[in-house]
Protein backbone atom coordinates (compact mmCIF):
# COMPACT_ATOMS: atom_id res chain seq x y z
CA UNK A 1 0.00 0.00 0.00
CA UNK A 2 1.48 2.82 -0.72
CA UNK A 3 1.47 6.33 0.90
CA UNK A 4 -1.19 8.11 -0.79
CA UNK A 5 -3.33 5.25 -0.03
CA UNK A 6 -2.51 5.51 4.30
CA UNK A 7 -2.73 9.48 3.83
CA UNK A 8 -6.58 8.37 2.53
CA UNK A 9 -7.48 6.44 4.88
CA UNK A 10 -5.98 9.00 7.49
CA UNK A 11 -7.68 11.72 5.75
CA UNK A 12 -10.75 9.60 6.06
CA UNK A 13 -10.77 8.99 10.10
CA UNK A 14 -10.09 12.32 9.79
CA UNK A 15 -12.94 13.44 8.26
CA UNK A 16 -14.99 11.16 11.49
CA UNK A 17 -12.67 12.19 13.96
CA UNK A 18 -11.53 15.87 13.65
CA UNK A 19 -9.11 16.69 16.52
CA UNK A 20 -12.57 15.59 18.84
CA UNK A 21 -12.73 11.52 18.28
CA UNK A 22 -15.99 9.28 18.60
CA UNK A 23 -17.63 10.79 21.45
CA UNK A 24 -20.62 8.58 21.13
CA UNK A 25 -17.79 5.68 22.36
CA UNK A 26 -16.31 7.93 24.45
CA UNK A 27 -19.40 8.42 26.43
CA UNK A 28 -21.40 5.84 26.40
CA UNK A 29 -18.63 2.82 25.82
CA UNK A 30 -16.78 1.51 28.85
CA UNK A 31 -13.03 2.33 27.95
CA UNK A 32 -12.31 -0.95 29.91
CA UNK A 33 -14.96 -3.31 28.08
CA UNK A 34 -13.66 -5.44 25.06
CA UNK A 35 -14.98 -7.33 21.97
CA UNK A 36 -14.79 -9.98 19.23
CA UNK A 37 -15.72 -8.51 16.04
CA UNK A 38 -16.58 -10.04 12.17
CA UNK A 39 -17.08 -8.09 9.40
CA UNK A 40 -19.57 -10.46 7.47
CA UNK A 41 -20.53 -10.42 4.03
CA UNK A 42 -24.95 -9.69 3.48
CA UNK A 43 -24.55 -10.86 -0.53
CA UNK A 44 -22.33 -12.92 -2.53
CA UNK A 45 -19.49 -10.82 -3.80
CA UNK A 46 -15.77 -10.83 -4.61
CA UNK A 47 -14.37 -9.39 -1.45
CA UNK A 48 -11.24 -6.56 -1.63
CA UNK A 49 -9.94 -4.35 0.63
CA UNK A 50 -9.24 -6.41 3.92
CA UNK A 51 -5.71 -5.36 3.72
CA UNK A 52 -6.79 -1.65 3.63
CA UNK A 53 -9.43 -2.45 6.87
CA UNK A 54 -6.42 -3.96 8.63
CA UNK A 55 -4.86 -0.59 8.06
CA UNK A 56 -7.67 1.40 9.15
CA UNK A 57 -7.77 -0.49 12.56
CA UNK A 58 -4.34 -0.08 12.63
CA UNK A 59 -4.35 3.98 12.39
CA UNK A 60 -7.09 3.82 15.05
CA UNK A 61 -5.70 1.53 17.96
CA UNK A 62 -2.47 -0.78 17.70
CA UNK A 63 -3.97 -2.73 20.72
CA UNK A 64 -6.94 -4.09 17.86
CA UNK A 65 -6.18 -7.52 16.93
CA UNK A 66 -7.06 -8.39 13.35
CA UNK A 67 -7.34 -11.48 11.32
CA UNK A 68 -7.53 -12.01 7.75
CA UNK A 69 -10.50 -14.65 6.89
CA UNK A 70 -11.24 -14.40 3.24
CA UNK A 71 -8.20 -13.13 1.19
CA UNK A 72 -8.66 -9.85 -1.15
CA UNK A 73 -10.19 -11.85 -4.63
CA UNK A 74 -12.20 -14.20 -2.40
CA UNK A 75 -15.90 -15.28 -3.49
CA UNK A 76 -17.79 -14.99 -0.94
CA UNK A 77 -21.58 -15.76 0.03
CA UNK A 78 -24.03 -14.54 2.01
CA UNK A 79 -23.55 -14.41 5.92
CA UNK A 80 -19.84 -15.63 5.05
CA UNK A 81 -16.79 -13.80 7.14
CA UNK A 82 -14.27 -11.53 5.86
CA UNK A 83 -12.48 -10.32 8.76
CA UNK A 84 -12.16 -10.92 12.37
CA UNK A 85 -10.67 -8.96 15.12
CA UNK A 86 -10.61 -8.05 18.79
CA UNK A 87 -10.11 -5.32 21.44
CA UNK A 88 -11.20 -2.58 23.07
CA UNK A 89 -14.63 -2.43 22.19
CA UNK A 90 -14.56 1.56 21.62
CA UNK A 91 -11.78 1.32 19.44
CA UNK A 92 -13.88 -1.38 17.29
CA UNK A 93 -16.76 0.78 16.97
CA UNK A 94 -14.58 3.86 15.91
CA UNK A 95 -12.87 2.12 13.13
CA UNK A 96 -16.09 0.28 11.83
CA UNK A 97 -17.79 2.82 9.44
CA UNK A 98 -14.40 3.37 7.83
CA UNK A 99 -13.19 0.21 7.31
CA UNK A 100 -16.57 -0.96 5.86
CA UNK A 101 -16.89 2.59 3.48
CA UNK A 102 -13.68 1.40 2.12
CA UNK A 103 -14.78 -2.71 1.70
CA UNK A 104 -17.91 -1.83 0.68
CA UNK A 105 -16.92 0.11 -2.64
CA UNK A 106 -13.65 -1.81 -3.22
CA UNK A 107 -15.60 -4.85 -2.96
CA UNK A 108 -18.17 -3.63 -4.99
CA UNK A 109 -15.08 -2.74 -8.01
CA UNK A 110 -14.10 -6.60 -7.69
CA UNK A 111 -17.09 -8.11 -7.92
CA UNK A 112 -18.34 -6.08 -10.85
CA UNK A 113 -14.80 -6.72 -12.88
CA UNK A 114 -15.24 -10.77 -12.06
CA UNK A 115 -19.39 -10.26 -13.55
CA UNK A 116 -17.63 -9.28 -16.48
CA UNK A 117 -14.91 -11.18 -16.90
CA UNK A 118 -17.21 -14.43 -16.35
CA UNK A 119 -18.83 -12.96 -19.69
CA UNK A 120 -15.69 -13.23 -21.61
CA UNK A 121 -13.71 -16.04 -20.16
CA UNK A 122 -14.16 -18.26 -23.28
CA UNK A 123 -12.01 -15.44 -25.24
CA UNK A 124 -8.23 -14.82 -24.80
CA UNK A 125 -9.24 -10.75 -24.39
CA UNK A 126 -7.86 -8.84 -21.41
CA UNK A 127 -9.87 -6.49 -19.25
CA UNK A 128 -8.83 -3.30 -18.56
CA UNK A 129 -9.83 -0.75 -16.40
CA UNK A 130 -9.46 2.73 -16.66
CA UNK A 131 -8.26 6.17 -15.28
CA UNK A 132 -12.11 6.98 -14.43
CA UNK A 133 -11.26 6.68 -10.80
CA UNK A 134 -12.46 8.13 -7.76
CA UNK A 135 -9.64 10.94 -7.02
CA UNK A 136 -7.27 9.33 -3.98
CA UNK A 137 -8.68 6.20 -4.66
CA UNK A 138 -6.56 4.67 -7.76
CA UNK A 139 -3.88 2.42 -6.18
CA UNK A 140 -6.84 0.86 -4.13
CA UNK A 141 -9.55 0.86 -7.13
CA UNK A 142 -7.15 -0.62 -9.07
CA UNK A 143 -6.04 -3.33 -6.98
CA UNK A 144 -9.90 -4.23 -6.46
CA UNK A 145 -9.77 -5.23 -10.52
CA UNK A 146 -7.35 -6.94 -9.77
CA UNK A 147 -8.85 -8.92 -7.48
CA UNK A 148 -11.65 -9.56 -9.85
CA UNK A 149 -9.77 -11.02 -12.48
CA UNK A 150 -9.15 -7.81 -14.75
CA UNK A 151 -5.60 -5.77 -15.58
CA UNK A 152 -4.48 -2.33 -14.88
CA UNK A 153 -4.33 -0.05 -17.40
CA UNK A 154 -1.50 2.44 -17.03
CA UNK A 155 -1.99 4.14 -13.68
CA UNK A 156 -1.73 7.75 -14.72
CA UNK A 157 -0.35 9.97 -16.89
CA UNK A 158 3.33 9.37 -16.01
CA UNK A 159 3.63 5.49 -16.89
CA UNK A 160 2.39 5.51 -20.59
CA UNK A 161 1.38 7.61 -23.95
CA UNK A 162 -1.59 7.44 -24.68
CA UNK A 163 -2.41 9.74 -28.05
CA UNK A 164 -5.83 10.99 -28.79
CA UNK A 165 -7.30 13.52 -31.04
CA UNK A 166 -6.95 16.49 -28.42
CA UNK A 167 -3.34 15.86 -28.37
CA UNK A 168 -2.95 16.21 -32.00
CA UNK A 169 -4.75 19.23 -32.47
CA UNK A 170 -3.54 21.13 -29.96
CA UNK A 171 -0.48 22.19 -31.93
CA UNK A 172 0.16 25.34 -33.76
CA UNK A 173 1.28 23.20 -37.11
CA UNK A 174 0.22 19.24 -37.52
CA UNK A 175 3.09 17.70 -36.02
CA UNK A 176 4.99 14.56 -37.41
CA UNK A 177 3.77 11.43 -35.19
CA UNK A 178 6.18 9.16 -36.27
CA UNK A 179 9.15 11.47 -35.64
CA UNK A 180 7.76 11.84 -31.78
CA UNK A 181 7.25 8.60 -31.28
CA UNK A 182 11.00 8.32 -32.19
CA UNK A 183 11.94 10.71 -30.26
CA UNK A 184 9.86 9.28 -26.87
CA UNK A 185 11.49 5.81 -27.58
CA UNK A 186 14.93 7.36 -27.55
CA UNK A 187 14.10 8.88 -24.70
CA UNK A 188 12.06 6.68 -22.92
CA UNK A 189 12.56 3.44 -24.17
CA UNK A 190 10.51 1.40 -21.89
CA UNK A 191 7.06 3.47 -22.19
CA UNK A 192 4.32 1.82 -24.02
CA UNK A 193 2.90 3.70 -26.58
CA UNK A 194 -1.53 3.81 -27.33
CA UNK A 195 -2.63 5.74 -30.27
CA UNK A 196 -6.82 6.71 -30.53
CA UNK A 197 -8.15 5.90 -34.28
CA UNK A 198 -11.88 6.16 -34.34
CA UNK A 199 -11.51 4.93 -38.32
CA UNK A 200 -10.34 3.09 -39.98
CA UNK A 201 -8.71 4.58 -42.35
CA UNK A 202 -6.45 6.22 -39.02
CA UNK A 203 -5.92 3.08 -38.00
CA UNK A 204 -4.20 1.76 -41.57
CA UNK A 205 -2.22 4.90 -41.14
CA UNK A 206 -1.11 3.85 -37.89
CA UNK A 207 -0.13 0.42 -38.98
CA UNK A 208 2.43 2.13 -40.87
CA UNK A 209 4.44 3.74 -38.09
CA UNK A 210 6.97 1.68 -36.46
CA UNK A 211 7.31 1.44 -32.17
CA UNK A 212 3.32 1.85 -31.61
CA UNK A 213 2.39 -0.77 -29.40
CA UNK A 214 -1.48 -0.33 -29.03
CA UNK A 215 -3.87 0.91 -31.02
CA UNK A 216 -7.02 2.22 -29.10
CA UNK A 217 -10.44 1.59 -31.29
CA UNK A 218 -12.75 4.00 -30.36
CA UNK A 219 -16.56 3.46 -30.42
CA UNK A 220 -16.18 1.26 -33.17
CA UNK A 221 -18.79 -1.35 -34.83
CA UNK A 222 -18.25 -5.16 -34.16
CA UNK A 223 -18.02 -5.48 -37.52
CA UNK A 224 -15.07 -2.04 -37.93
CA UNK A 225 -13.30 -4.25 -35.03
CA UNK A 226 -12.84 -7.62 -37.05
CA UNK A 227 -11.90 -5.73 -39.96
CA UNK A 228 -9.57 -3.91 -38.17
CA UNK A 229 -7.58 -7.45 -36.52
CA UNK A 230 -8.00 -8.38 -40.44
CA UNK A 231 -5.96 -5.60 -41.30
CA UNK A 232 -3.53 -5.61 -38.76
CA UNK A 233 -2.85 -9.33 -39.09
CA UNK A 234 -2.15 -9.30 -42.85
CA UNK A 235 -0.33 -6.60 -42.51
CA UNK A 236 1.93 -8.75 -39.99
CA UNK A 237 1.87 -6.03 -37.61
CA UNK A 238 2.88 -6.50 -33.57
CA UNK A 239 0.40 -3.60 -32.71
CA UNK A 240 -2.24 -5.02 -30.19
CA UNK A 241 -5.85 -3.60 -30.38
CA UNK A 242 -7.84 -2.03 -27.68
CA UNK A 243 -11.67 -2.30 -27.78
CA UNK A 244 -13.40 0.58 -25.95
CA UNK A 245 -16.14 2.97 -26.08
CA UNK A 246 -19.82 1.72 -26.04
CA UNK A 247 -19.25 -1.51 -23.45
CA UNK A 248 -21.63 -2.82 -21.26
CA UNK A 249 -22.60 -6.66 -19.91
CA UNK A 250 -25.09 -6.59 -22.79
CA UNK A 251 -22.16 -5.89 -25.46
CA UNK A 252 -18.78 -7.38 -24.00
CA UNK A 253 -18.80 -10.73 -24.90
CA UNK A 254 -19.48 -9.87 -28.91
CA UNK A 255 -16.58 -7.58 -28.49
CA UNK A 256 -14.68 -9.75 -27.31
CA UNK A 257 -14.84 -12.20 -30.10
CA UNK A 258 -14.12 -10.17 -32.52
CA UNK A 259 -10.39 -11.00 -31.92
CA UNK A 260 -9.06 -7.61 -30.06
CA UNK A 261 -6.54 -7.56 -27.82
CA UNK A 262 -7.83 -6.03 -24.68
CA UNK A 263 -11.25 -4.35 -23.72
CA UNK A 264 -11.47 -1.16 -21.76
CA UNK A 265 -14.18 -0.74 -19.41
CA UNK A 266 -14.81 2.73 -17.68
CA UNK A 267 -17.94 1.49 -15.20
CA UNK A 268 -15.47 -1.01 -13.54
CA UNK A 269 -14.46 2.07 -11.64
CA UNK A 270 -16.81 4.49 -12.27
CA UNK A 271 -19.93 3.51 -11.35
CA UNK A 272 -20.05 0.43 -9.32
CA UNK A 273 -22.97 -0.37 -6.59
CA UNK A 274 -20.88 -0.78 -2.90
CA UNK A 275 -21.26 -4.32 -1.87
CA UNK A 276 -23.69 -4.97 1.75
CA UNK A 277 -21.40 -5.80 4.34
CA UNK A 278 -21.95 -5.21 7.81
CA UNK A 279 -20.41 -5.61 11.54
CA UNK A 280 -21.74 -8.08 13.72
CA UNK A 281 -19.79 -7.76 17.46
CA UNK A 282 -19.91 -10.36 20.23
CA UNK A 283 -18.78 -9.02 23.96
CA UNK A 284 -15.72 -11.08 24.93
Amino acid sequence: MNDISKELISLSLKEDLLDIGDLTSHYFVDGEHRSSGKIVSRESAIVSGVAVAIEVCRQVDSALVVEEVCADGSAVSKGETVVEFSGPTRSILTAERTALNFMQRLSGVATVTRTFMDLIAHTSVRLLDTRKTTPGFRELEKAAVLHGGGTNHRMGLYDAVMVKDNHLAANLKPIDLAERIGQLKAERPDIKIEVEADRLDQFAAFLRIDRIDVVLLDNMSNSQLVEAVSMRDTAGSPILLEASGGVNLDTISAIAETGVDFISVGALTHSVRSIDLGLDLVEE
